[in-house]
Parts: structure tokens; sequence; C-alpha cells
């Protein structure tokens, strides 16, 4: 058996601040600690469980997070960015997915460092009309390729938003936010029994046939709100693309993957218009 793990920062234990994100904050050293010391649980607790392999992919920012010299010799490692399909590059083909450290959709209270996507460029993300998170967009593309999410972990709000999306689900929770930049957590040590828990439950619920790849209606429509309308204005050159304010635009798929690579691309564009205007 394979299993695959998804791994993001903001939603992980006592990070908090932006100098926790970013690889010259002062405080990136203790998130990259804490990362590491998350995915090498889940790991070990799904290898104890009979999984022979472990894909990890590091999903935030530069996506070089997790230490390399920490993980088992049955983890297969994803870094480095930008790839194509993102946070679950390295997830065709594996048996069941677990998303750690995930938070909330961009525009949710009490959530830390709330966004989707993109902090920088994306107010909302609505596929089929419905306003989805990172893990929820991310569980439609595993459900399109055959892979059940077993189990998500990270902020309270999006465990409390998104598990009645995901039937079956293991949610645990790493963090309670007081607002955007402030949560509680608890002592690392509670955090990996948690996670080690969650793990056994999640894999317990697959095998009893309770968890199963998350499907979407397709083909998929996809609204992407931005935050400026300059990211409109490139996003509008795509001739697939149509303007439907000044901050959104709208586009059809013909299926899950052709909309998040789709996503992807407007929201790189988006990237370089910044880095013009930051000259």
């Amino acid at each position: 058996m394979k299993a695959f793990v998804s791994i993001d920062l903001e939603g992980l234990p006592h990070v908090v601040s932006v100098e926790h994100l970013l690889p010259k904050g002062s405080l990136y050293g203790e998130a990259r600690k804490i990362a590491t010391r998350v995915a090498k649980t889940v790991a070990e607790a799904l290898h104890n469980e009979g999984f022979e392999e472990v894909v990890i992919a590091d999903s935030h920012g530069p996506m070089v997070n997790v230490l390399p010299e920490e993980m088992p010799s049955y983890v297969e490692l994803v870094r480095g960015f930008p790839r194509p399909l993102s946070m679950v590059a390295g997830a065709k083909g594996t048996d069941i997915a677990v998303f750690l450290g995930y938070h909330a959709k961009a525009g949710t209270g009490k959530a830390t460092f709330d966004h989707t996507y993109s902090s920088s460029s994306v107010a909302n993300i609505e596929v089929n009309g419905r306003a989805v998170s990172e893990a929820l967009l991310n569980a439609y593309l595993l459900g399109e390729w055959g892979v059940p999410v077993a189990m998500v972990a990270g902020d309270r709000r999006l465990i409390e938003d998104d598990m009645g999306k995901l039937p079956g689900t293991v949610g645990v929770v790493l963090k309670e936010s007081f607002s955007r930049y402030s949560s509680v957590s608890p002592a690392m040590e509670t955090v990996e029994a948690l996670l080690k828990e969650g793990a056994t439950e999640a894999v317990r619920r697959w095998k009893g046939g309770q968890i199963r790849p998350l499907k979407v209606k397709t083909p998929v429509e996809v609204k992407v709100q931005f935050l400026s309308s300059a990211f409109a204005d490139s996003a509008e050159l795509c001739p697939l693309v149509e303007r439907t304010d000044g901050r959104s635009v709208v586009f059809t798929a013909k299926n899950v993957e052709e909309a998040y690579r789709m996503i992807e691309l407007l929201i790189l564009a988006s990237a370089g218009v910044s880095s013009i205007l930051r000259r």
C-alpha cells in the first residue's frame, strides 16, 4: 500500500506569525521543525498500519520546508515550486491521502492565515458554485484520480467547515484560532498523540469502506475572484476565460485536473503582475 501526505504550514500547531512562513523569517526555522515533526509522526503511523511507501508533498510557499534528513527510508519527498499540480503533486496512484497543516478558506473569520492558494492575489475560488478551501479543491482532484482523503489535520475552522463535505474523513484539530495571527495549540507531544490516533482511525475507516473518493460533477465551472482588478486584467488575456466583473473571471474545464491547472496558471500570472509592479 502507498499513502500520500500533503503538508502546509499555516494550519500547523504554534504557527501564528508571518515570520514563520517565509524563508527569511526569524521564526521559519521553528516552523520547519514543527512541519518535519508532524510529517514524520504521520508517516510512521501510516507505515505501522501497513503502508510500505509514503509520498510527502511539501506544499507551502517555496515547498522546501520539511527537513529531508529527518525522513524515514520509506518516505519519498516531493519538493520545489512552481510545479504542476502544486499541493497534490505525486498523489496519483496512491491508495489514500492525508492533509496536514491545512487552513480555512479565504474570508473565514478567526482562522489563522485564512486564504485560498494565494493570500496575495485570490479573494475566493468557487467550483460548481461552491466556495472551496485548498483542502476541498485538492480532495476534488484526488477524488477524480480515485484517491480518498482519509484524514485532514489543521485549523479548527477548516475542520468544522469541510468535514461535512468529506464523509467519513477523520478531522484532527491542531489549533484553535483567536484571530488571523493568533491561536492556541496543544503541546507537541499531545499533537503527536492526536495524529497517531487520527491516522489509525482513518486507516480503519478506509479499510472498512467508510471513506471513498470525493467526486464532482463535470464539466467543471470555476469562478476566481481576485484581490485586485489588475490580476483579472491578466487572467482575461486567456481566451478560455471570461471576465464577469472588475475582479472576477470564470471558465469551464472538462474535468477537475484541467480546472486545477488553469487555476495554477492564473495565480502564477497574478504573481507576474505583482513582480512587475514591485520593480
